[in-house]
C-alpha cells in the first residue's frame, strides 16, 4: 500500500512541476515577472508543491524497495 502511494505522489509531483513549469511561460507571469522581478504566486505553489509530493514519493520509493 505504501509504495501504491509513494507512486501515486510522485506522478502527481511530477505532474504539478510540469504544469508549473508550463505556467512560467504563461503571459500572466511574463507580466509579473515584468513588473515585480517574480513569476506569479500560483506558478511558485505548483513548483513548490510539485517539488515537495515528488520528494517525498521519491523518498517512499526508496525507503520501502530497501525493507523489502
Amino acid at each position: 500500500m505504501n509504495k501504491v502511494i509513494s507512486t501515486v505522489l510522485l506522478i502527481v509531483g511530477i505532474m504539478l512541476i510540469i504544469w508549473g513549469v508550463s505556467a512560467s511561460e504563461s503571459f500572466s507571469s511574463a507580466v509579473s515577472r515584468f513588473f515585480t522581478g517574480s513569476p506569479t504566486d500560483k506558478t511558485m505553489w505548483l513548483l513548490i508543491v510539485g517539488i515537495v509530493m515528488g520528494t517525498v514519493g521519491l523518498f517512499g520509493l526508496l525507503r520501502g524497495s530497501k525493507g523489502n
